[in-house]
This record gives C-alpha cells, sequence and structure tokens, in this order.
C-alpha cells in the first residue's frame, strides 16, 4: 500500500532530513515511526501523506507515484488520509461537534448523513457527552480525542499520527493507545510517529527507527506482560 524506494528529502538550506530510505507498509499494518528529535519522522509522515514531495527516490501510495500527480489529485488522493498532529490544529471558535464535521463538508457531506458520521466518530473516542463544548474547555487528552474524531470521521484507510501522546501524561497516552489499537483491529492501517517506545511492547507493531534521517529497521512483538 506504501512504498518508499531510496528516498531523500532536501529542505533548502538544510541538511538531508531522510536519506535512501526504503521501506513498505502494508494495508491493515500497525506501524510505530520512532527516533530522536530532528531525525525525520514528520518528514516521512508528510511524505506519505504528500503535504512533502521527495527531493529524489520514489513514494508510492497505492501504486501511486506521489511525484508524477497532479496538484489537482492530491487533495482526492488524500481522502484515504486522517491526519493527526502534535498541535491537534483545532478550531476554538468552534465546538466539538462542528470541529468535527468540518472535514465532511470539505468532501461533500452534509445534512443527517454528517450528523450521524460525527456523533458516531464522537463516541468511538469517548467524547459524545460533549459535543456542544469548546475545544478551550477540554482537557489535553480530550483535545487529542477530539483531533483523533475529526480524522476518523471520513473513515480514512489509513490513519497518520504524528507525536499523539507527546503531552500527555501516562493516563492519557495509554487512553489514546487503545483508542488506536481499536481502529487497528477493524482494519485501518496506522502510521504513529514518537520519539519514545510507549504504547509499543503492549501492542503487536512494527516500528521503523530513524537516526539523522537514516532508517534502522526493528521488530516489536505483543508482550502481554508489559506494564508500558
Amino acid at each position: 500500500m506504501i512504498k518508499f524506494d531510496q528516498v531523500t528529502k532536501r529542505y533548502p538550506g538544510s541538511n538531508e532530513a531522510l536519506r535512501n530510505v526504503s521501506f513498505n507498509i502494508e494495508a491493515g499494518e500497525l506501524v510505530f515511526v520512532t527516533g530522536h528529535s530532528g531525525a525525520g519522522k514528520s518528514t516521512l509522515l508528510k511524505l506519505i501523506a504528500a503535504i512533502e514531495r521527495p527531493t529524489s527516490g520514489t513514494v508510492l501510495i497505492a501504486n501511486q507515484n506521489i511525484s508524477k500527480l497532479k496538484s489537482s489529485a492530491i487533495p482526492f488522493m488524500r481522502r484515504r488520509f486522517g491526519l493527526i498532529f502534535q498541535d491537534h490544529k483545532l478550531l476554538y471558535d468552534r465546538n466539538c461537534f462542528e470541529n468535527v464535521i468540518l472535514p465532511l463538508h470539505i468532501n461533500g457531506i452534509t445534512g443527517l448523513e454528517a450528523a450521524k458520521r460525527v456523533r458516531a466518530a464522537l463516541d468511538k473516542v469517548g467524547l459524545l457527552h460533549k459535543e456542544k463544548a469548546m475545544p478551550i474547555t477540554l482537557s489535553g487528552g480530550e483535545q487529542q480525542r477530539l483531533a483523533i474524531a475529526r480524522a476518523v470521521v471520513s473513515r480514512p484507510s489509513i490513519l497518520i499520527a504524528d507525536e499523539p501522546t507527546g503531552n500527555l501524561d501516562a493516563s492519557y497516552a495509554a487512553d489514546i493507545m487503545a483508542i488506536f489499537h481499536a481502529f487497528h483491529q477493524v482494519g485501518v492501517t496506522i502510521i504513529i510517529a514518537t520519539h519514545d517506545a510507549l504504547g509499543m511492547s503492549a501492542i503487536q507493531s512494527r516500528a521503523l527507527h530513524l537516526d539523522h534521517g537514516v532508517l534502522k529497521q526493528a521488530e516489536f512483538t505483543q508482550n502481554e506482560h508489559s506494564t508500558s
């Protein structure tokens, strides 16, 4: 489903953020992208979501070469993705319901069908009772769950999260990881960037470890006795 072949990304006036990176991610996989701050994790996620394009090499998404896609085709390709950013990117002048419905309106889904999807997404993340609340009144963990609801309301096949537990305490972080695990169990491909191994030992998964833009792979298997 996702293939990187000798991908390098260089930003103007800087060193290579990624260098000769190659890997495959199959449909339905749960993959963690790990590494130190500045290792290239966010750049890798942006390349997958076609927010950035590679300097060299090939990025294939469902056999589509993103470097060869016309700009007009990018929004349609991105519909297969749900994106969750570290800073949430919530709209603080709109309530929870209005934040989650926005992607549906962009995709032309309105009325009762849109409302049904929004409430289903809020219910999945435990926020149905706060649909009229403003985001500023939510805790950090609740804001992250709201961001997840907005990302999944369009029923994406691929969910991408950049440091989704980075600013949360252990309890909230465990709740967020449980939500991702639930989506993984119903077949959604999930790619999570994280600076540490939180949650990996508790969930069967694969890790792509970046070190200064160079990829090293490591396998993680489920550990039922983990307390992390």
